[in-house]
C-alpha cells in the first residue's frame, strides 16, 4: 500500500463562494503513481465544506441558497450569542454537509460520473485562505 499527501489552496469570497476542485484533485491523483484505491479530499477549518455535485451555475446558486433557507443567517445563534461573529449559521450549515469527500482511484484517476464534480463551498461570511488536503491511498 502506498500513501500520497497534498494540497490545494484556494482562496474564497466569502459566504457561498464555489470552487470545482475536480481538476487540481485529478492532478494529484495521477501525479501519487497509485492505479488503484481512493483519495479523500479534505477541507482544513469548520466553516467550508466538500462534496460532488454537477458543478453547473445553476447548481452553484442552487446549494447554497438551499442551505440559507435550512439554516439562515441569524443572531439567535447560541454561537452567536457566545462569540458575536456573525458566522453561527456557517459552522451549522458545514457540520450538515460535512468537510470531506472519498472517491475511489481506478486507472490512476478519479471516479467520477461524467456530470459529477468535487466542489469546496465557502459557508463562513468572510473570506478565506483554504487549504485542502488529498490524501491517495492504494497501489
Amino acid at each position: 500500500m502506498t500513501v500520497h499527501q497534498d494540497e490545494i489552496r484556494i482562496e474564497t469570497r466569502g459566504h457561498r463562494h464555489m470552487h470545482d476542485l475536480t481538476a487540481d484533485v485529478a492532478r494529484i491523483v495521477a501525479g501519487a503513481g497509485i492505479r488503484t484505491g481512493w483519495a479523500h479530499v479534505f477541507n482544513v477549518g469548520s466553516t467550508g465544506v466538500l462534496g460532488t455535485i454537477e458543478y453547473e451555475p445553476g447548481l452553484e446558486q442552487d446549494l447554497p441558497e438551499i442551505l440559507d433557507r435550512l439554516i439562515p443567517p441569524s443572531r439567535d445563534y447560541g454561537h452567536e450569542r457566545t462569540w458575536h461573529d456573525g458566522n453561527g449559521h456557517s459552522h451549522l450549515q458545514a457540520s450538515i454537509v460535512g468537510p470531506e469527500v472519498t472517491v475511489p482511484v481506478q486507472g490512476g484517476a478519479p471516479v467520477l460520473g461524467p456530470w459529477q464534480q468535487i466542489f469546496h463551498l465557502e459557508c463562513d461570511t468572510k473570506p478565506h485562505d483554504r487549504r485542502i488536503v488529498v490524501t491517495v491511498q492504494g497501489e
